[in-house]
Parts: C-alpha cells; sequence; structure tokens
C-alpha cells in the first residue's frame, strides 16, 4: 500500500473493521505472517477484537463490493482469496495489537506513533482538565458575587428613589 493511503474500512456486527491483507499492507508484512502471529498470540486477539468472517459475511461483503466498488477499490483481502480462506476481521483494538505483536519496521513506527498520541492526549486531558477545574472556581466565585451584587442592589434601591414630593400646604384656615 503506497504511503499515505487509507485502507478500506467497514462495518461489520456494528463495529468498525480492517480485513487482514488491507492491515498486512499497512504494516508492510505478508498476510500470512500476520494471521500467523494471530495464531501465536490467540490471548492477544480475544473475539471482540479479531474474528474470523462467517461465511455470510463474506458472501455479502463481496457482493456489496460488485454491485458498489470500482475493480480497483475491492478490497485485496477478498479479491484474491480463495473461497474456503475466510479472511480475519480486526477491529480499532486489534489493528493496534496488530501492530504490538508484528516485527516490521512500520508495525513498530505505528506502535510508537500509538504510544505518543496516548501520552500526548493524557496530557491534553489533564490540561483540559485543570482549566475545566479553574472555570468552575471562576462560575463559582461570579455566582457568589452575583449574590452579593443583588443583596447590594436590593439595599440601595429605596436609596435611589426620588425623595417623597413634600405635602403641599393647603390654602385656607385649618381648625
Amino acid at each position: 500500500m503506497p504511503t499515505g493511503q487509507i485502507p478500506p474500512i467497514y462495518t461489520l456486527r456494528n463495529t468498525r473493521i480492517i480485513l487482514d491483507s488491507d492491515l498486512a499492507r499497512v504494516y508492510g508484512v505478508p498476510t500470512k505472517a500476520l494471521n500467523q502471529a494471530v495464531k501465536r498470540n490467540p490471548a492477544r486477539f480475544p473475539s471482540d477484537i479479531c474474528f474470523h468472517l462467517t461465511p455470510e459475511e463474506f458472501r455479502q461483503m463481496w457482493s456489496q463490493f460488485v454491485t458498489t466498488f470500482a475493480e480497483e477499490t475491492v478490497s485485496q483481502s477478498l479479491k484474491y482469496r480463495r473461497a474456503d480462506q475466510l479472511p480475519l476481521a480486526f477491529t480499532e483494538r486489534g489493528a493496534l495489537m496488530a501492530a504490538n505483536v508484528l516485527n516490521s519496521e512500520r508495525a513498530v513506527q505505528m506502535s510508537l506513533f500509538i504510544i505518543r498520541a496516548f501520552i500526548r492526549m493524557r496530557e491534553e486531558l489533564a490540561a483540559n482538565a485543570a482549566i475545566l477545574k479553574r472555570l468552575a472556581e471562576i462560575d463559582r466565585t461570579l455566582l457568589e458575587h452575583d449574590s452579593a451584587l443583588r443583596a447590594l442592589w436590593n439595599y440601595l434601591q429605596p436609596l435611589l428613589q426620588p425623595p417623597p414630593e413634600p405635602p403641599k400646604r393647603r390654602i385656607g384656615f385649618i381648625s
């Protein structure tokens, strides 16, 4: 797969997946090597992060490709696969785990990239948490000031009223 080209991502079983041969091309290894790494490390690839397509899923995906996509966009995983070989489907977590068990230069680079990305994300979340804490303090202070200003306004309101007009003197004899 040329650098910068994004492999096809599919949705299957309400999960985004990438097929084994597409992932192998991303990491620069043969599909066979990727599948062997998965077989050698079954504890790292439980069924929620890596699974074989069922024959029905395989048929559905193939029919979607034939009717929807041009020939050059059909996944290599489906294009040259024997009928008895069902591809592995990797979820996002499975694709990350594959980077950890493969020993290609691109897989190692991807593992390091992922680690750095998670560290940066954690640092940004910590910075955001500090900002949110400070905003909560400011909000609480503003609410306190708001109630103090409201009380002050209530006290000053009578003083701001114009003085009452003095009573008019009545004309005439007052007994």
